[in-house]
């Protein structure tokens, strides 16, 4: 029999947002790793952009959240509710969903959900829907499936002393992450993941960043955002507005820079907010980075290595 280990990156979504500007979903990503799937983010378009890829909720193992923005976790809710239970090949035993916790920063933070209550909440909204279907239609109670952990500060992970902390292990995976810079949202988490075959560093939302660069050390893959100011300059857009997208992203030219600091092999521009042609995307750049480049698209998929062994039986 042969059988066959590989760890994949699917770019499920590639779209900043609130807003919609183009065809692409919302940003979210999946780690395939021996037949088994890691999610990051869940925005606009994941649910059906993971079943597209094949992907079925039974043999998802963890989710993680980089950030509370809505763009990555506006369909967190439908996601569960559309891969839950054996009807729809969904998860019928527990799996883990790693985030942000509350907002220590902020005036109301503690009257604020954190990852965990967004969860609560999200159960409660849909308590009429999910009582029927374990009633009606054999489905697992879902609140005793969704091991939600707020991901949790060690003291060096704080300023200057930030280093990468594992906040998840499996036999597959070790999930590391730093906090980043995006402001004024905090805690925002960038993720590592790495496996047998190789490894993947996910930025999400940030400014160019120290840490970032040392999650990322010898990646084989960067998954980083990128941000065109020149567009929403062009297109009017407030000083308020320009000045968020400054301070809180990176420009493509950013990206690379932090990709060539890193030592990556390879960098996938994502979460593209603004508007440019991939050429532009890609072109900027590669004038700050000498390695591979990929201007993401919904759907694309990246194989890191494909092992192959005879078993014998």
């Amino acid at each position: 029999m042969n059988i066959s280990s590989s760890t994949e990156l699917i770019t499920l979504g590639t779209a900043a947002g609130p807003a919609i500007r183009g065809k692409e979903n919302g940003m979210a990503s999946a780690v395939v790793v021996d037949g088994k799937h890691y999610l990051v983010d869940f925005g606009l378009g994941c649910v059906r952009a993971a079943h597209q890829a094949g992907l079925r909720g039974q043999d998802l193992v963890a989710g993680f959240i980089t950030h509370l923005h809505s763009d990555h976790v506006g369909e967190l809710p439908a996601y569960l509710m559309w891969n839950w239970g054996a009807p729809v090949d969904g998860f019928t035993t527990p799996v883990g969903l790693y985030g942000p916790g509350k907002d220590p920063n902020h005036v109301r933070g503690q009257q604020l959900a954190g990852t965990r209550e967004l969860v609560d909440h999200t159960l409660k909204a849909f308590s009429y829907d999910l009582d029927i279907r374990v009633t009606d239609e054999a489905r697992p109670v879902m609140n005793t499936l969704l091991d939600v952990q707020e991901i949790t500060l060690p003291a060096a992970a704080e300023g200057s002393g930030n280093r990468p902390f594992i906040i998840y292990e499996d036999d597959r995976v070790t999930v590391r992450a730093v906090l980043v810079e995006h402001p004024p949202v905090f805690p925002a988490f960038a993720f590592r993941f790495d496996t047998a075959h190789g490894s993947m560093t996910f930025s999400g939302d940030t400014a160019e960043c120290d840490a970032l660069i040392e999650l990322a050390r010898g990646s084989d893959i960067l998954v980083h955002e990128a941000v065109n100011l020149e567009f929403f300059t062009a297109m009017g857009f407030s000083p308020t507005f320009i000045n968020h997208q400054r301070e809180s992203h990176t420009p493509p030219e950013g990206a690379g820079r932090v990709a060539q600091a890193a030592g990556v092999k390879h960098l996938v521009l994502s979460h593209l907010a603004g508007v440019a042609t991939p050429e532009e995307w890609k072109q900027r750049a590669e004038t700050s980075f000498a390695g591979q480049v990929t201007v993401a698209s919904s759907g694309q998929r990246f194989a890191l290595n494909t092992l192959a062994a005879d078993v014998v039986g």
